[in-house]
């Protein structure tokens, strides 16, 4: 058996197509575009990469797109009231602060700063208290992608076992979550499963595998459960190629479905960002 690839490009365009109506919709409805402001403090690569994704995508779809590049000697202050502007500016309808941030800030304070309505990422604890109560209508983009991913398999959630490796709060508890709240039957794996020797007996009995560490090859391709759903949230660069968190090649030969490194997870997190966008812009226009 070789696994089927749960793709996220194609699930994306799928969810981008019906956001492009929806937008002109809204657009039509309020005489208001969307607004997505993205905050950079200094430079980095890494997210510069995703920047470029994040205007491309938006503006493909019709939302207004606005970089905002900050100094890096910014203090944590000084920024918290850039994000205060931007909260208290009714044409922003969303807002994300690109990490890693400088030395000496708490990225926890700043995200905290975001208004919950205008926070594009879903990670303002109001929004992570919301996933809790399984009502929320701005969730962490990387967890619902994962998310969209595990129900585009088509395989029914009710009762299955799932196993997640990583418990960030980027994807690995927020989408515990949501997992929990389709009645899935969720652990979570984290460094001391693995210093305890562990690992290896929760992931054999996944039918859900959601892998997410940052650590190339963690998960050995002979724990995969047989027929199980492998999501590699995972990117990492060996030998100058990308791969995930888990031995694809013999992964799949037991999965049933399973996420490519690159071309899974990846695709879909712009997308969902750019839904947070569209439902802050719903909520702030009381759509």
């Amino acid at each position: 058996m070789s696994a089927k690839l749960l793709e996220g490009k194609t699930i994306a365009g799928k969810i981008k197509e019906g956001l492009k109506k929806e937008i002109e919709s809204l657009k039509q409805k309020t005489g208001k575009t969307p607004k997505l402001v993205s905050i950079q403090v200094g430079e980095n690569a890494a997210s510069a990469v995703y920047i470029k994704s994040q205007k491309k995508n938006a503006e493909n779809l019709g939302i207004e797109y606005e970089l905002k590049t900050l100094d890096a000697g910014m203090t944590e202050d000084a920024l918290i009231g850039e994000i205060q502007k931007l909260n208290q500016d009714k044409s922003v309808s969303g807002i994300i602060v690109q990490l890693p941030l400088p030395k000496g800030v708490d990225h926890k304070l700043v995200m905290s700063s975001i208004a919950p309505g205008k926070d594009a990422e879903g990670m303002h604890p109001e929004n992570l208290g919301h996933v809790l109560l399984g009502d929320a209508k701005l969730a962490p983009c990387t967890a619902q992608a994962a998310m969209e991913l595990i129900e585009s398999s088509g395989v029914k959630l009710y009762g299955k076992e799932a196993v997640i490796v990583g418990h960030s709060e980027i994807v690995g508890k927020p989408l515990s979550l949501l997992l929990l709240n389709k009645f899935v039957t969720t652990t979570v794996c984290h460094i001391a499963t693995g210093e305890r020797g562990v690992l290896p007996e929760h992931v054999k009995k996944a039918e859900i595998l959601v892998v997410a560490v940052g650590k190339a090859g963690i998960v050995k391709g002979d724990w995969v459960k047989e027929g199980a759903i492998v999501i590699d949230v995972g990117i990492n660069r060996v030998d100058g190629k990308l791969v995930g968190d888990v031995e694809f090649e013999k992964a799949k030969e037991k999965a049933e479905f399973i996420t490519p490194v690159p071309g899974g997870v990846g695709p879909l997190t712009v997308t969902m960002l750019l839904r947070n966008v569209v439902s802050a812009f719903k909520l702030q226009n009381k759509i």
